[in-house]
């Protein structure tokens, strides 16, 4: 997915001291025209940007799709980073500059690692009546970030642990499961669903931060209630994370990771660590995307799309620094 804000922030990123359960505010994000989707974005925002080097976080729907029109993101580019598609409901078409051409249907993952640069393009089928689902970044450590632009679909499968089902989609779950795609920093990430009333008991990597995205109902962690759509964060330093549903059937993302270490700096849909980054990154993108001046060698093609790609908006009249 793409950061549409027509003048999106400089958001430069490190790790900040929280307290035991940080819980985070969405804030609504319209992605596009008059019917535009709206996202709910809880990462990044001032009081955190990062959990591990997962750096942002979009949910949305349940959407009517024939209210907003549904997902129609054309191609746009990213660098430095991992995108994690993960659907509810629906059904989203990929294509993107490595060739691949994909669907994303509910259970199932497509990881995306952009490295040096990539572009792509995500649509909703149009069978798809309801759109529902989340849109995560994961920030690619210094040393890994200039690897060649890859992409991978995995189907993990459902396991019963206690009175919960839980997919993981990335990493490893201590006691609950192992997932296949290939990641560059330790990371988790783990569909938790909950009947009413029921509560579970994950080991987790006490080296982690964790946050946990409430999709429906109600979680409570440590007597602390996470209504939906919020993002609860946990610091480093457990070893198990007790999560319980409220009134009615919980769904949630458990996110995880070792905190990141290095600043960066995120604009648009790129991260870089310094400034001349950011602009050499845009200009690249303009000049051999949206112009046709210079050959496509950081971002390629993607094969298929009827249209054009979007244009980079106009940076900032600051220079981007990264906070140390």
């Amino acid at each position: 997915m793409s950061n549409l804000e027509p003048d999106p922030a400089e958001v430069v990123c490190d790790e900040q001291p929280a307290p035991s359960i940080q819980v985070l505010e969405p804030r609504e994000v319209p992605l596009g025209g008059p019917r535009a989707m709206t996202v709910r974005r809880t990462l990044p925002q001032r009081a955190r940007s990062l959990i591990g080097a997962w750096c942002f976080v979009d949910h949305y729907g349940p959407d009517d799709v024939a209210e907003t029109g549904g997902m129609v993101v054309p191609p746009h580019p990213h660098t430095g980073l991992q995108t994690v598609s993960w659907l509810f409901e629906g059904e989203i078409e990929h294509r993107d500059s490595t060739g691949a051409h994909q669907l994303v249907r509910p259970g199932e993952l497509n990881l995306m690692t952009a490295g040096t640069g990539i572009q792509h393009s995500e649509v909703s089928t149009p069978t798809t009546t309801r759109l529902h689902g989340a849109q995560l970044w994961v920030a690619l450590p210094d040393a890994d970030r200039r690897t060649a632009p890859l992409f991978e679909h995995t189907e993990p499968q459902p396991i019963t642990f206690g009175a919960a089902t839980v997919r993981v989609f990335i990493g490893s779950l201590p006691g609950v499961g192992d997932a296949a795609a290939r990641v560059f920093s330790p990371l988790v990430a783990a569909q938790v669903d909950l009947p009413a009333g029921a509560s579970v008991e994950l080991a987790v990597d006490p080296r982690f931060e964790h946050g946990l995205l409430v999709d429906a109902g109600i979680a409570t962690i440590d007597d602390v209630a996470i209504p939906t759509a919020h993002l609860a964060f946990t610091p480093t330093g457990r070893s198990t994370l007790r999560v319980s549903a409220g009134e009615g059937p919980l769904r949630a993302l458990l996110i995880g990771g070792e905190p990141l270490g290095e600043p960066i700096v995120m604009w648009w849909n790129f991260i870089g660590r310094d400034h001349d980054e950011i602009v050499g990154f845009r200009s690249a993108w303009q000049a051999e995307v949206i112009e046709g001046t210079a050959p496509a060698e950081t971002f390629g093609r993607v094969e298929g799309w009827p249209g054009s790609a979007l244009p980079a908006p106009v940076l900032p009249g600051i220079r981007l620094k990264p906070r140390e």
